[in-house]
């Protein structure tokens, strides 16, 4: 069973319909921890503001995922989902994240080397410095293009399984283990997103 967690404030039903695409079954949208407990398979979309991801708490989502994955359940948060497995986000410093990753979550800068930055990061944008031994990454080409809207974003870390540059690098994709992350929209990234669902649906 693939639980697709549902914090209303997610792109769902793309995502489902990725999922469905490449032959996954038993997905369950969510907000039940006992669910959460007993997948198989962990999904987090997100878009919007960080804030939404109180109700994770709220509702004992964030707790029923770390037990999820310290007993080894593969996860995968996708954009603000990806951002939720930090300490937290200066885009509402009060809401805590999952805290699996160390470091915060911060917003573009306005200028990058004397020149104005727009944010959000909309479109499409490559992966560079992906890891060898990523999983989730695997047959992913290096400089392959994914497709992005975000005006926050992960620094760079050792857990960082791809990078991208838009005003220095941030990280598109986190791994350590079963906890996984990407910061682009797989389900709207063509055959390279389809590629990487497809590599955690096979693990």
């Amino acid at each position: 069973m693939i639980a697709v967690i549902d914090y209303k404030a997610g792109n769902l039903t793309s995502v489902v319909k990725a999922l469905k695409h490449l032959g996954a079954d038993g997905i369950v949208v969510t907000q039940d921890p006992a669910a959460v407990l007993r997948a198989d398979k962990i999904v987090l979309p997100g878009v919007g503001h960080f804030q939404s991801t109180q109700l994770l708490a709220d509702l004992g989502l964030t707790q029923a995922t770390r037990e999820a994955v310290a007993k080894g359940t593969p996860f995968l948060g996708i954009c603000v989902g990806l951002q939720w497995l930090y300490e937290g986000s200066t885009e509402a410093p009060e809401t805590a994240g999952l805290g699996h990753f160390g470091g915060q979550c911060e917003r573009f800068p306005a200028v990058f080397e004397g020149a104005e930055l727009k944010s959000p990061h909309v479109g499409w944008n490559s992966l560079e410095n992906v890891r060898e031994d990523s999983r989730l990454l695997a047959g992913v080409t290096l400089g392959s293009f994914v497709y992005y809207t975000h005006s926050w974003r992960a620094p760079v870390s050792a857990d960082t399984a791809a990078a991208t540059m838009y005003g220095g690098a941030f990280t598109a994709a986190v791994e350590r283990g079963n906890v996984m992350g990407v910061q682009f929209h797989p389900e709207k990234s063509a055959e390279t997103g389809l590629r990487v669902l497809q590599n955690f649906l096979a693990l």
